[in-house]
């Protein structure tokens, strides 16, 4: 069978269709306002440059930046009611206190303290105060909120009240969908109740998009299972993201990543992926995105979910060019590029101009770029290497020498080498993204407090982690026989009781039956 991948970004939507190892075509659509149609018309496309037929099309993989935009442009977000176990402690710093003005409406006067939460080493601060939260409930329903978000006090060490107060918000307010801290964020309040909020947030807009996918896919005739690829190179189910919206941050560049591996085969590199307006900058490790070890501004909202470890420059292919060559950037024409760029009729010096000056690209009609001076065309040149190599020099973590995977369809601006590196272009890189989401993998994942004591060693702490992680795999459609361990890690929690230690498993397996 045939998987179709698709990839939203800022200014196109890709689609390749791919047969195996092999990509049969590779399509680029201006992105949509509503983004769905966006979908369409790469796909369409996509399926129609392949000349096959649709009834062949096994699985649909989507990339979408739906959630991120939602977040930063404040557009599309529901009010929540953001509940903290934690009283008589953490009263000085109330939910929300660190995020924007203009995004602090999302828990408008609706954010709880409640009694309850636990200390540092797993005992109580104080019992749970259940009234309160039947209250709570009440105020929920009073007040037409559409999402709860509940976080306890150190939850990642015990997570039981925020599992009673799910299960009184679910019995005094049912339909109202409740989003617990301990499934998404890890240690550090703040940062993990931010995240709880801005998934519960999303939730709305995360079943009318995924809705709105399913629908655009049967009005193409596709029949087929749909996933879209989450932040760490895999995929999750549809139903899976109307729930964990949130995990799908930065998906786009982590696409490009995936696919830029399995592109060329090289395991261990730095990505370099331009598109029309941004640089995304990330380094690979066995193939997959390096994780972001510290916490994670989104939005400018600090959160500590799980993110890949990659970072932005304002360097693209319709960035602005000015002060004869020696600024480049951030400001970009976008997917304007086609109407304002000099060599497609327009008036607006960009990158791709100097590009096709230099004799880097040949796109438009490269004689309305001959009268450009030759030392504005190498300053310029010499300005984007100078950004690019600062860029790739902050994703490096050792002196020796790795290689530079350039794609997307601005790359067309990077040279051969950047300093003592070589640059690798693949055949398909203009579409990288979508070559890596129609190959992500499914992943499994335990990231938990585990005590070694009645005889549990490290080890059989540390397997019995890794078959957990394996079966989650599987129930989300991993086939069991191609499963494989990326990340195994165990960090020994000194001031807990009964020796415990935090452990962390994370599997990827290909596509296949859940009960393979």
């Amino acid at each position: 069978m045939l998987r179709l991948g698709i990839d939203v970004g800022g200014t196109n939507t890709d689609a390749v269709v791919m047969d195996g190892d092999k990509v049969l075509s590779g399509i680029k659509a201006p992105t949509s306002e509503d983004v769905t149609t966006g979908v369409v018309a790469a796909l369409e496309g996509a399926i129609g440059a392949a000349g096959i037929d649709r009834a062949k099309v096994g699985n649909v993989m989507i990339g979408t930046t739906h959630f991120t935009n939602a977040v930063i442009e404040r557009r599309h977000l529901s009010q929540v009611a953001a509940v903290r176990l934690g009283l008589p402690a953490t009263a000085c710093l109330p939910p929300t206190v660190d995020w924007p003005d203009d995004l602090k409406y999302v828990v408008d006067r609706h954010g709880y303290l409640v009694h309850g939460g636990y200390e540092f080493d797993g005992r109580e601060i104080a019992p749970l105060d259940e009234a309160e939260l039947v209250r709570i409930a009440g105020e929920v329903r009073e007040n037409g909120l559409k999402a709860i978000a509940v976080t306890c006090v150190f939850g990642p060490i015990n997570a039981a009240m925020e599992d009673r107060a799910a299960e009184i918000f679910a019995e005094h307010c049912p339909g109202v969908p409740v989003v617990k801290s301990t499934e998404i964020g890890r240690i550090g309040i703040l940062e993990r109740e931010s995240a709880a909020i801005m998934n519960a947030s999303l939730l709305e807009l995360a079943d009318k998009t995924v809705t709105a996918f399913g629908k655009a896919l049967a009005d193409a005739g596709l029949t087929c299972p749909f996933h879209i690829t989450q932040n760490d190179g895999t995929l999750m189910a549809a139903e899976t993201v109307k729930r964990f919206p949130v995990l799908t941050f930065a998906s786009g560049p982590t696409n490009s990543m995936r696919g830029a591996a399995f592109l060329t085969g090289v395991k261990e590199a730095i990505v370099v992926d331009i598109g029309g307006t941004t640089t995304d900058v990330g380094a690979l490790h066995l193939g997959f995105p390096r994780q972001a070890a510290t916490v994670v501004d989104v939005g400018g909202v600090r959160t500590n979910f799980r993110m890949p470890d990659v970072f932005s420059i304002g360097l693209g292919g319709g960035s602005l060019v000015a002060e004869n060559g020696a600024r480049v950037g951030p400001q970009s024409v976008g997917y304007r590029i086609t109407e304002e760029a000099l060599v497609f009729g327009g008036d607006t010096l960009t990158t791709t101009d100097i590009a096709v000056a230099g004799g880097k690209a040949a796109v438009g009609d490269a004689g309305r770029v001959g009268t450009l001076s030759p030392d504005l065309v190498t300053a310029a040149l010499n300005t984007i290497t100078d950004m690019l190599e600062n860029a790739v020099e902050r994703s490096r973590v050792s002196p020796d020498p790795i290689p530079v995977i350039a794609v997307g369809g601005g790359s067309i601006l990077m040279p051969d080498t950047l300093g003592e590196l070589d640059v690798i272009r693949p055949e398909n890189f203009a579409v990288a993204n979508a070559v890596g989401a129609a190959i992500a993998q499914i992943s499994g994942e335990v990231d938990r407090v585990f005590a070694l004591e009645n005889g549990l060693t490290r080890e059989d702490c540390l397997s019995q982690a890794q078959e957990e992680a394996t079966e989650n795999a599987v129930a989300a459609g991993a086939a069991r026989s191609t499963i494989q361990v990326i990340e195994r890690e165990d960090v020994p929690l000194a001031y807990l009781p009964g020796n415990a230690t935090r452990i962390h498993v994370k599997v990827v397996g290909e596509m296949g039956a859940a009960h393979d």
